[in-house]
Order: C-alpha cells, then sequence, then structure tokens
C-alpha cells in the first residue's frame, strides 16, 4: 500500500489529494517547496521508515513554528523495503514535480533509481544508508548528510585489531551494493584480517535460522552486521541459544530499532552510529529534535534514526530558505543552494562545496549493555 503524507510548515496540517500531477516540475507559490520520500512505512522496517519520516516532519513543522513565511510539503509514499516499489515511488515523485528527493530509507532502493534521478538532474538528498553504491564519485545527485559504511567500517575493525579477532563473519542483504562488501574487505585488510564468511540474507524473510547456523559453524570471532534490525536481532538470539561467545557489531543500519528490540535480553552488542547520542541532552541539535518531536505530537521519541531525519529536514529547510532568497524556487536554484551549504546544527556540522558531495564523516561507536542501554 502506497501512503502520501503533507506536511506544509505553517501552524496548519494539511491532508493532501491522492493523486500525483505527472510533469517535469509542478508549479507552486512562490515560497512553497515540495520534497518526495520513499519510506519503509510497513514491513520488517516499518520502524525505521516511520522515525526518519517523523524526524523530517519535525524538522519542518519547527521551521513553521517560526512563522518566516517558507512553506515546505513532505509526499510520502511507502515502498516496504522493497527496491522495485522504491523505484516505482521515485519516479512518481520526480513525474509529480518533488523540488527533491529527501531521506529515502532504501540504499539499495536509492541505487537502483540513481539513472532516474541523474536524468532528471533532482537532487537525492540525506538518504538514511551508509550504501557505498550511492557514493559513487561518477554521481551528480545524491548529497549525503550522514557518514558513508567506509567510514563505518573503518572504525569497527580497529576493535578487531585492538582484540585480535581472526575469524571474522560479515551479514548484508542480498539486494545491497557489492560496493559495501567491497568497502567492509578494504577495511579489514587494512588492518591485516581477511572475512572469514560472508552470508547474504533477505531483510523480509521470515526466518534467519539457516544464516545463524552458517555462522556458528564457522566458529567464528565476530560477525559484522550491515542489515536492518529484524535480522540482526533473530540471528544474535539463536546465536546466543547456542551459547556463541564472540563479539557482536552492527552498523547504523539497524538503527533505534536495534536498540529497543534487544532491551532486556541480556545480549551486548557494539553499533557504529552516525550522528549524536540521543540521551546527549547537553547537544543543542539533540535537544531540538527532542523539542520538536514533542511539539509534532508524533509517537516517535528522539532516537538514532528519528535524529537522522531531523537532520536530513533541517539540512533541506536551510538549503530552501537561501535557495528562496535568490528568486523562484526551481530543482537548480536547490541545488546550487546546496551545494554551497556549511550548517552547524549544534553539535553536529553538514559542509558541501566544490565536488564535496558528503557533508558529514561522523562516526561514533557505543556499546549496549545486556540491557539495551547505550554505555559506551
Amino acid at each position: 500500500m502506497k501512503r502520501r503524507s503533507l506536511l506544509l510548515a505553517t501552524p496548519a496540517l494539511w491532508a493532501g489529494a491522492t493523486g500525483l500531477a505527472r510533469a517535469k516540475e509542478a508549479p507552486a507559490a512562490a515560497n512553497t517547496v515540495k520534497f518526495g520520500l520513499s519510506a519503509s512505512l510497513s514491513g520488517g522496517q516499518a520502524g525505521y521508515g516511520k522515525d526518519m519520516r517523523d524526524g523530517i516532519l519535525a524538522a519542518f513543522a519547527a521551521e513553521g513554528r517560526g512563522d518566516r513565511g517558507l512553506r515546505l510539503e513532505l509526499v510520502t509514499l511507502d515502498d516496504g523495503g522493497d527496491k522495485e516499489k522504491c523505484k516505482a515511488n521515485v519516479k512518481s515523485l520526480i513525474d509529480g514535480g518533488v523540488t527533491a528527493l529527501l531521506g529515502l530509507t532504501s540504499g539499495a532502493g536509492a541505487e537502483a533509481c540513481m539513472p532516474m534521478i541523474e536524468d532528471a538532474q533532482v537532487v537525492l538528498l540525506g538518504t538514511a544508508s551508509g550504501n557505498m553504491g550511492i557514493r559513487n564519485p561518477k554521481l551528480t545527485m545524491p548529497y549525503h548528510v550522514r557518514a558513508g559504511y567506509d567510514a563505518e567500517y573503518r572504525q569497527m575493525v580497529r576493535y578487531v585489531k585492538d582484540f585480535g579477532m581472526q575469524r571474522v563473519g560479515y551479514v548484508h542483504l542480498k539486494d545491497t551494493s557489492p560496493a559495501n562488501q567491497a568497502a567492509m574487505q578494504a577495511a579489514l585488510e587494512s588492518v591485516g584480517v581477511k572475512l572469514t564468511v560472508t552470508v547474504p540474507l533477505d531483510r523480509n524473510a521470515k526466518s534467519f535460522d539457516a544464516e545463524a547456523d552458517t555462522l556458528l559453524a564457522a566458529r567464528l570471532d565476530c560477525v559484522l552486521f550491515t542489515t536492518n534490525a529484524k535480522p540482526v536481532e533473530q540471528i544474535i538470539e539463536r546465536m546466543a541459544a547456542a551459547r556463541y561467545a564472540g563479539t557482536y557489531f552492527s552498523s547504523s543500519f539497524a538503527g533505534q530499532s536495534l536498540i529497543k528490540g534487544m532491551e532486556g535480553k541480556g545480549i551486548s552488542i557494539i553499533m557504529s552510529q552516525v550522528v549524536p547520542r540521543p540521551n546527549a541532552q547537553a547537544v543543542p541539535l539533540v535537544k531540538h529534535c527532542q523539542e520538536s518531536l514533542a511539539a509534532l505530537g508524533a509517537e516517535t521519541k528522539a532516537g538514532y534514526t528519528s535524529l537522522e531525519g531531523f537532520v536530513a529536514g533541517r539540512v533541506a529547510v536551510e538549503s530552501a530558505r537561501a535557495a528562496l532568497a535568490g528568486g523562484a524556487m526551481s530543482r537548480e536554484r536547490f541545488r546550487a543552494a546546496l551545494a554551497t551549504l556549511n550548517l552547524d546544527l549544534g553539535g553536529y556540522r553538514v559542509r558541501f562545496g566544490g565536488a564535496n558531495r558528503q557533508g558529514s564523516s561522523m562516526v561514533d561507536i557505543v556499546a549496549l549493555d545486556r540491557f539495551g542501554r547505550i554505555i559506551g
């Protein structure tokens, strides 16, 4: 099922029409900017998609409460974490005249969409993924507000090296870019370690017992995951039941859903994250996100994934304001404003310039204790 959500960043919340007009770029009021989001609002990644969407909406609503005249519209379509649905949604959004695509939650879907995105010359901003396939330097439309998996993997493998781990397993999604696996191999080889076993899986499978058994049979020192939360949870639970004594690492892709899912299960996990810790009250960005989500009235609380959405939303807001300062909005004017953005969000900086479209390289390594609490 597809879902359409509209938010105009004024004190009012609007309900949208069911159809999208087919046009290269639909006309809009001079101060209105329309963004398109394809997100996994159903299926195994539903929590991830909803958190990302709500973070963006909170950023848009906060701009509306400032009453500075800018009107922001978010058109949201559900892709259920399916690559083909994501492609269909993105085509619909581009044809419907969005100024830019914002916060897609499927890295594989975003990568599959790149030919049409490049052809349409529409910005893809703030994809909620470290997917290396959308970080190819030959691409011109993706602008990233978070670190890629290459940076996450380099941080992870420091622990692999420091603790003398040699037998390493890597779990990834079947439908994602081979560039991700290449980045993992490069990171491990930089510390003199080779992968012992690589396990691909289907993110929407009902059972991951076979994958867990493959990992157990390999007698690994550690397992490195780059998947959504559901497979990580189920595989770890099966391995723990078999008394696996090694270490679990997860990339940021598992998001806040993994932290919530592991509460009280007595299993520790090391995670890489690409935004500040959501319990860091002293960080202005975190406080702003918490307040904005509360004011929005969303069920979503400030967590890693909603904070990532909030960052993407804030970058979209500031780029839109800069673009409109120079005249009527257009896709090209929005991109030009974004391309020179240097934004301090309060404890998190996003900076573009020249050929640099990787706005942040921040990576934080945290540990979840056996109660699911962030401890370091």
